[in-house]
């Protein structure tokens, strides 16, 4: 695996060095606001609406580049954004799933980087929200607060729920374990089909927890997508459960997905497209989904025995490599980094998004040496 950094090492460094550069301008230029997504090359700001899903991605590169770097610029931008986030906090109705996102990659960062209890207490708020939403009769946590779906599970809740491993470890409170503990679990039985590719949405009968059908996607077909995300999101999601339990049933899991999206990829040239079972035109692809499997598959190479780490360290470079040359703008007038995330099939196609920039830095981060996992 060591080899396969040196063999890259060069444009690696290459990168890593213009990665580097763009975000210390835009650490000033965006430090009082929460970006999201760019139009003509201008990111918006999220700070208005502080209990959008994605609001602790741009909080989240901050303190990435700030550990790599020390730069104050970075602290500074990442503790505004996660000043503005307490305004969610406050307001219980408007917090979901995906309050992991939110905060344990910006208070949690805080919190692992500086030693800020109130970091720590806002980490632990968000996980007292998110086990809140378990259903303890059917045994899931449920995904958004939408009148009619109390039942639905989604596959993203995989990348929130290392927030309750690490509230358990935090308070000594193993009920945060149990639920994520089970509502992994229930992923891993009804979420992944046995081809390794994953659904988005599950519907469970709120009562018995059975399955009661796939009602909603993303990608591009309800009942048959195969939304590239939304494998991301299950490769990582369960290669991070697996570090925080040493569950080999979660590591197997992981690896299940990965060679499913690996199989994909091969054939489009390491960059995914946004749907793997969507037509062949339009080509809509999605390179968000590409740098959060590269993330997972960085942490899946380093889980597996020797003579397995190979083959998810190439993939993974590949796919990085894909889209740092073919899929990056390093100039000063486009504010992000990395173009052509899609976030749904027939909305917000070939866009620049804050969490496809969160994960193409992380995956950098990691592919750079550095070595803190803020999911943990």
């Amino acid at each position: 695996m060591n080899r396969i950094l040196e063999e890259n090492k060069a444009w690696i460094d290459d990168a890593w060095q213009k990665i580097t550069s763009k975000l210390r301008d835009n650490s000033i230029l965006l430090k009082d606001t929460i970006p999201f997504v760019t139009t003509d090359g201008i990111y918006d700001d999220k700070s208005k609406a502080p209990g959008a899903w994605t609001n602790g991605f741009w909080p989240g590169i901050m303190w990435l580049m700030y550990d790599a770097t020390g730069e104050e610029s970075f602290r500074i931008a990442a503790e505004n954004a996660e000043n503005i986030l307490d305004k969610a906090l406050e307001n219980f109705k408007i917090l979901h799933h995906d309050v992991g996102f939110m905060w344990h990659i910006s208070s949690g960062a805080n919190y692992k980087l500086t030693g800020s209890e109130k970091s720590k207490n806002r980490n632990l708020h968000a996980a007292s929200v998110l086990a809140s939403r378990y259903n303890v009769d059917a045994g899931f946590i449920k995904a958004w607060n939408d009148e009619g779906a109390d039942g639905w599970a989604i596959i993203d809740c995989m990348m929130n729920i290392p927030l309750l491993y690490w509230a358990a470890k935090e308070t000594n409170n193993v009920a945060f374990r149990q639920i994520a503990d089970r509502h992994a679990k229930k992923t891993m039985e009804h979420h992944i089909r046995p081809d390794g590719s994953a659904y988005h949405v599950v519907e469970y009968d709120i009562s018995s927890g059975e399955v009661l059908g796939y009602p909603w996607t993303q990608g591009y077909d309800k009942d048959n997508s195969a939304w590239a995300r939304g494998q991301g999101w299950a490769i990582y999601g369960f290669a991070l459960a697996y570090l925080h339990t040493g569950n080999v049933q979660y590591l197997d899991t992981a690896k299940k997905c990965a060679n499913y999206f690996i199989a994909n990829v091969c054939a489009t040239g390491y960059v995914p497209r946004h749907d793997f079972r969507q037509p062949d035109e339009p080509d809509i692809i999605d390179t968000s989904a590409g740098a959060i499997a590269a993330c997972g598959l960085i942490e899946i190479a380093k889980a597996v025995p020797e003579l397995e780490k190979k083959m998810y360290m190439n993939a993974a470079v590949n796919v990085m490599k894909a889209l740092t040359e073919n899929h990056c703008n390093w100039t000063k007038e486009e504010q992000s980094i990395l173009q052509n995330s899609s976030a749904c099939y027939n909305s917000n196609v070939h866009r620049s998004l804050i969490y496809g920039e969160y994960f193409y830095v992380e995956a950098m981060y990691k592919l750079k040496g550095f070595d803190k996992l803020f999911w943990m």
